[in-house]
């Protein structure tokens, strides 16, 4: 009996090593997490990450039978070869591409990166981009990120996909004696600037439409001059095959 109590004893005492473990990996991570500073993530990388994350079958420790292959797996395998998931997976490549290549204008709030049920969104403030009441584009200060849109629009990324570029105002009426009857042909004329800029630059015409919504489109309240700012805007966006 003295020597299974002994090799119980020593079994018992083999395993405590993995508690200090433990508490050990657990307080490096909370040093560096203390020490991660997400102000200097770059967004395109961080979504490269999770995509990878995504696709490493983290589910692997805890999966079970969930990870054997049933009688679906030829459904999901004709699924995924899909022209639609194709050019889904390329939309995501080129908002990582859209996100890397306007990162100083996206930190100066100038250009904004999102994605809805339309597609890809591009957005360009138009206070950077116009005078007040003007349609003319602000060719000294945005004449560099409009060249890199332009170079955007025509790479590998969105081959084949047709563009819409919207217009948006704020509600603050327009100046009765200036050259605008509304916000209606305000943000029209706007979006027909940047179209001509953009073809102008060698972007193929046929691939845009073009639209003006006033200010029947905000993105924020109108109540704070903030919000406004954020509903002056012209939307380039990179259309889902749904909205065509």
């Amino acid at each position: 009996m003295a020597k299974k109590k002994k090799k119980a004893d020593a079994g018992s005492a083999g395993g405590e090593w993995i508690v200090t473990y433990s508490d050990m990996v657990t307080l490096m991570l909370c040093f560096f997490v203390a020490l991660f500073n997400p102000d200097e993530v770059d967004p395109a990388q961080l979504a490269a990450m999770i995509s990878t994350f995504n696709n490493t079958g983290m589910g692997a420790s805890f999966g079970g039978n969930t990870l054997t292959a049933g009688k679906s797996a030829d459904l999901g395998n004709t699924i995924m070869s899909l022209p639609s998931m194709d050019q889904g997976r390329s939309l995501g490549t080129a908002l990582k591409k859209a996100v890397s290549l306007f990162q100083p204008e996206i930190r100066s709030n100038k250009v904004q990166i999102t994605q809805d049920e339309r597609g890809l969104i591009i957005s360009l403030a138009s206070d950077a981009f116009f005078n007040p009441a003007s349609a003319r584009i602000n060719m000294e200060e945005t004449r560099d990120i409009l060249l890199r849109l332009g170079t955007f629009l025509a790479s590998d990324e969105v081959s084949g996909r047709k563009f819409r570029i919207e217009g948006h105002t704020d509600d603050t009426p327009v100046d009765p004696d200036g050259p605008w009857e509304s916000n209606w042909e305000l943000s029209t004329r706007r979006s027909i600037s940047v179209l001509h800029y953009l073809t102008g630059i060698g972007v193929e015409e046929n691939r845009f439409q073009v639209a003006g919504f006033a200010d029947t489109m905000p993105i924020s309240r109108n109540d704070t001059p903030e919000g406004r700012a954020y509903n002056r805007r012209v939307d380039v966006v990179i259309l889902d095959e749904g909205h065509l």
